[in-house]
């Protein structure tokens, strides 16, 4: 093979055009910005050139001396409190499941109490078995909203432990009870 060819297939047709040569820098050059930099404490340069970043001092002036969190970002006391880490793979797919069986037993507290209607009326006032039945349909609902929303600063198990609260406490009786068909 010839030296030639080899080189062939590391260029361009036309690679050799004057017009295009923006001029290369010296491949040894350091800037002036390269010699000062320097990086806070607790952090360190990697890469090529990181010989070349010293630490910077630390003289005990820093404003923004404060812990840090578990992402490496600085924590202060006006600031509240920390936002809460992303929620993870499985917890999504429960909240999903578990805001899915909000949906159906709202279908279901809605299924069930129109199949009771008729009975139902005799026992109570039409407009008060009319809120009542939309409350109870509301309620599943309502519920995994609420606890979705007034559980974000807390622990994941204690959003789940009222989540599934409520899935055991709003079971739609009448939907389970008569069902769709009824008797």
């Amino acid at each position: 093979m010839t030296h030639g060819r080899d080189d062939d297939a590391l260029s361009w047709g036309g690679d050799d055009d004057p017009t295009l040569d923006v001029g290369a820098a010296e491949p040894h050059a350091v800037t002036p910005a390269a010699e000062t930099a320097s990086l806070p404490e607790g952090w360190s340069a990697v890469g090529r050139g990181s010989e070349a970043v010293t630490p910077e001092a630390n003289d005990g002036a820093d404003l923004h001396d404060g812990p840090l969190d578990a992402r490496g970002s600085m924590e202060s006391p006006a600031q509240g409190d920390p936002v809460r880490e992303p929620m993870g793979n499985a917890e999504l797919i429960t909240l999903g499941v578990i805001g899915g069986f909000s949906a159906l037993y709202a279908i279901g507290w809605l299924i069930g109490a129109l199949r009771l209607q008729g009975t139902a009326q005799f026992l109570v006032a039409p407009v008060a078995y009319q809120i009542s039945l939309w409350l109870a349909v509301l309620a599943p609902l309502v519920w995994f909203a609420a606890v979705f929303l007034l559980t974000a600063a807390s622990k994941t198990w204690v959003r789940f432990a009222w989540l599934a609260a409520g899935v055991v406490l709003l079971v739609p009786w009448p939907f389970i009870m008569v069902g769709a068909i009824g008797r």
